[in-house]
């Protein structure tokens, strides 16, 4: 029994919701269909989940929202129309709409998270009703009705443990079921989302649930690139990766498959595939826990960077005798709840790096408070920092890597801040200059991916 996930390019409008439900059928181990909320027809548009997020502004700040509420009705309208159903359910949506805004409009995170579920609900209950309509079984049904309990923390739900035993029983359901991504429900009976792009890690939750074979998770693109398209031209897909090395990359602005979701399908060791709504014949992007390394054409599986990190540095003669001393200086951090993504060191300096948006506002404060309660030498703090992420389970057995990646950012003028190893060798991290991130991203692919072979140890 396969979980399938269509995302919200491949359910925008009635022409891709017709290639979904083709997809659907195509195969009967598809039981299991999750979407999400219609996404941009074409690049000027709104997504639907934004057209929510703004009939919100509007009735929280006590503004007219008649208009924004006639263009989401309009959205599920197109479709409805297009593909001859019966227009009653338009009412059904209309309806609910407003009863939310009734119900919640004194309680702005319930609101919120009732309005943003919508994009996905009423879409699930359209091609729910659609696909029956073209005489194949099927049946919508809520997150509440397929087991996802959730953390009541509005935006930020967390499946509970608990939920997963009323999940596997929907093995036991004859018809498909479709099942509306990126929310669930607290113990309250209140709707909770998940963070955006939850809807993936709806798809993981039920494909772990149920013990599925395959989690097929379907986009606009025919698998994942071993770089960004829009700075490499006409990238490689590739062909297999796994779970680590998916979470490195996505960690570096791979933005493909939600990273969270991949928890849920770790544990039980799920194979994950990502494949494309519009050529589901393309093989795709396979996921796995584990894969054979003796036999790779490429010892790297792709090149990601991201941008806005800021790195704080701190110097100190004989810090490595001084216990405690990088324990403090995080306490300080902690203190002002700034999360931290890496931590090169050198025996008497550390660098602590962090998202630009962690620290924002709070830079002096917290240079004032490392000078206050730890005697340093020296003490600065470097922004527009990049992170370039170079990730493959081959690398800790191939002789050369970091030599040839070095290389490559050499011969671009490419400056390094700083080299970072996880123990795990599967990645290499380099801190570089927020200008140089594409060319960066282009020298390494050209690098590793130009008609390369390397010979691993």
């Amino acid at each position: 029994m396969k979980v399938s996930k269509f995302g919200g390019s491949s359910v925008a409008n009635s022409e891709q919701i017709k290639k979904v439900v083709n997809i659907i059928n195509a195969d009967d181990e598809r039981k299991i269909v999750v979407v999400s909320a219609p996404g941009k027809r074409f690049k000027e548009d709104i997504k639907t989940t934004d057209l929510l997020i703004r009939l919100y502004e509007k009735v929280i700040n006590q503004l007219d929202y008649s208009n924004k509420l006639s263009q989401i009705v309009g959205r599920y309208e197109e479709i409805v129309t297009e593909l001859n159903m019966d227009r009653s359910i338009l009412d059904e949506i209309k309806n609910h709409l407003l009863n939310l805004i009734n119900v919640y409009h004194d309680k702005p995170e319930r609101l919120l998270d009732g309005l943003k579920s919508c994009g996905e609900d009423f879409n699930a209950q359209l091609i729910a009703q659609y696909n029956s309509q073209l005489g194949f079984p099927t049946r919508y049904l809520s997150p509440k009705d397929a087991g996802i309990i959730v953390t009541d923390e509005p935006g930020n739900a967390m499946i509970l443990e608990s939920s997963y035993e009323k999940i596997y029983k929907l093995r036991e359901y004859d018809e498909k079921l479709i099942i509306p991504g990126f929310f669930g429900y607290s113990e309250n009976g209140d709707i909770v989302t998940f963070p955006r792009g939850g809807s993936d890690i709806t798809g993981a939750i039920l494909a772990r649930g149920i013990k599925a074979s395959l989690y097929e998770n379907f986009t606009d693109v025919s698998g994942i690139f071993r770089a960004n398209p829009t700075v490499v031209s006409q990238p490689e897909v590739i062909p297999e990766i796994t779970y680590r090395e998916m979470r490195e990359l996505s960690y570096a602005g791979f933005g493909v498959f939600h990273d969270e979701a991949l928890e849920p399908l770790y544990k039980d060791r799920i194979p994950v595939v990502i494949k494309n709504t519009n050529r589901p014949t393309d093989k795709g992007t396979y996921i796995v826990s584990e894969r054979n390394i003796s036999n790779l054409s490429h010892i790297v599986s792709g090149v990601s960077c991201d941008k806005g990190f800021t790195i704080i540095n701190v110097k100190k003669y004989l810090m490595n005798r001084e216990v405690g001393f990088t324990r403090k200086v995080l306490s300080i951090l902690e203190e002002e709840n700034i999360s931290i993504e890496h931590i090169p060191s050198g025996i008497d300096s550390i660098s602590i790096i962090m998202r630009s948006t962690q620290i924002k506002g709070k830079e002096e404060r917290v240079l004032n408070k490392i000078r206050e309660n730890i005697p340093v030498d020296e003490l600065t703090i470097d922004y527009d920092l990049a992170i370039l992420m170079i990730v493959g389970e081959g690398m800790n057995k191939a002789v050369g890597t970091a030599a040839g990646a070095t290389a490559a950012l050499s011969k671009r003028n490419v400056n390094l801040n700083m080299i970072n190893q996880g123990s795990s060798e599967i990645s290499m991290m380099f801190g570089i200059d927020e200008q140089y991130s594409d060319i960066a991203v282009q020298a390494i692919y050209d690098e590793y991916f130009a008609n390369k072979t390397t010979q691993l140890a």
